[in-house]
């Protein structure tokens, strides 16, 4: 038993001993690594977080890069675009200079322990930064004291846009990065490389637009309580207009098209010409809401496709028309011509019942009465307005009413069936003249 108890005197003896020299190597070694890792000693012995490098001196200049890593969506209607970028900052903080000439690159959570510029997104709706698997920050730190702070953010930026040649616009939208409470006597912001700060915003490949072109400015905000600095990137996306030719612009010219076959279809033939008049008309109406509901938010713009939507729809509503009036004078002319032949007609079966002597005596009776009546309707028709027993009143209504007779004789249609023919050279001739017209404005002004 003593043996025993002994045995596991000397066992524990033995592991404490063990684990004092490996506790004693751990230390050892972490100290070695305390004392190589560079700013832990500035961290831990006067460095304040809370005051920028050069305190009280000159300001900090702060380099910025970006990478734009996609643009996920442009909303005309909320008028904003969504995108993920990469900001890179770099600044010198000459408490963090040490030996050397490496970089270190540290842990994301010691940025609390660091001063980092208060940056910010001018216009920006809603940003996050992302987390998973952990926060995506980067730190690195530099020998001669400067620091590398990288995020990986993604923000919904206001991008006011000018719809009125929609969809065949181009916008100009900012992405713009201030400092939200040093002025510019404390940072003073710069673009790394000019424009070559900039990266992957030309690989990008979007839906509806393609960047045209993209540059940098550095600018500053004045507020009031003072000037702060700012950088912006402004780049220019152009609308991609083929899908909405295809959608919208050759489907209503195709309409406007089909309204023309009515004019080589007879006047008599009334339910093909109305039946082909109307569901163009109610074609183009669907089609005008469904192009118009996509973008609801925005109808207080006149846009270039309303526009084109209006003339066809003008278009194929002038062609029903057109049938409305060739249809109505071809009728009235055919009630013109019933009276002449009814009285003949008449005439001719009164003469199978009455003898000549009658037929003499009233042929007389009504040739007089015709005579009297036609003189006073042509005098009716020509009034000699030069009469000096009229009064003035009279003299002006003589004028009016005979001026009023040679305009209306001017649109009095003679024969109905050449406003079908005229209308198959007016229209196409006028639809061409108005494309070029709408084409030539919105592209080239």
């Amino acid at each position: 038993m003593f043996c025993r108890y002994f045995c596991f005197f000397s066992l524990c003896l033995f592991l404490q001993t063990q684990r004092r020299c490996s506790l004693g190597r751990v230390s050892s070694l972490g100290g070695s690594d305390a004392a190589s890792l560079p700013g832990f000693e500035n961290l831990t012995m006067g460095y304040n977080k809370y005051l920028r490098p050069y305190f009280g001196g000159e300001p900090v200049q702060i380099a910025m890069s970006l990478d734009i890593a996609s643009i996920s969506s442009i909303s005309e209607t909320d008028m904003d675009y969504t995108a993920t970028i990469y900001l890179r900052q770099r600044w010198t903080d000459p408490r963090l200079v040490f030996h050397g000439n490496k970089s270190f690159t540290l842990d994301a959570r010691l940025v609390e322990l660091l001063w980092v510029p208060d940056t910010y997104i001018v216009e920006s709706k809603r940003s996050f930064l992302h987390d998973v698997t952990v926060g995506n920050r980067l730190i690195r730190l530099f020998s001669n004291g400067t620091i590398l702070y990288a995020l990986r953010i993604t923000t919904t930026v206001a991008c006011n846009m000018d719809l009125s040649k929609y969809p065949m616009d181009t916008q100009t939208c900012r992405l713009q990065l201030e400092s939200w409470g040093y002025d510019e006597n404390d940072v003073i912001f710069t673009w790394l490389r000019g424009n070559d700060s900039v990266h992957g915003i030309e690989k990008l490949r979007l839906s509806q637009y393609t960047v045209e072109r993209y540059y940098t400015l550095i600018s500053k905000s004045q507020q009031e309580t003072g000037s702060y600095p700012r950088l912006i990137l402004q780049f220019e996306l152009r609308r991609n207009v083929l899908y909405f030719i295809l959608e919208t612009y050759v489907p209503s010219t195709l309409l406007v098209m089909l309204s023309w076959v009515s004019f080589w279809i007879t006047l008599d033939s009334v339910p093909a010409r109305t039946c082909i008049g109307v569901t163009t008309v109610l074609s183009m109406t669907t089609l005008m809401i469904g192009s118009r509901s996509s973008l609801s938010k925005t109808n207080c713009f006149i846009k270039a496709i309303d526009v084109y939507l209006g003339i066809c729809f003008t278009f194929i509503f002038g062609a029903l028309v057109e049938y409305a009036v060739a249809h109505y004078s071809s009728s009235q002319k055919r009630t013109a011509k019933t009276p002449q032949e009814g009285p003949a007609n008449e005439l001719t079966k009164e003469m199978e019942g009455i003898n000549i002597t009658s037929i003499l005596s009233s042929s007389i009776t009504s040739y007089k009465q015709q005579i009297s009546f036609t003189g006073i309707e042509i005098s009716s028709d020509n009034i000699n307005c030069s009469d000096l027993t009229m009064k003035t009143h009279e003299k002006i209504k003589c004028l009016l009413r005979n001026k009023m007779y040679r305009i209306i004789s001017y649109f009095t249609i003679q024969n109905p069936s050449n406003v079908d023919h005229y209308s198959k050279l007016l229209f196409p001739l006028f639809f061409m003249l108005v494309n070029v017209f709408y084409w030539a404005y919105y592209l080239y002004f």
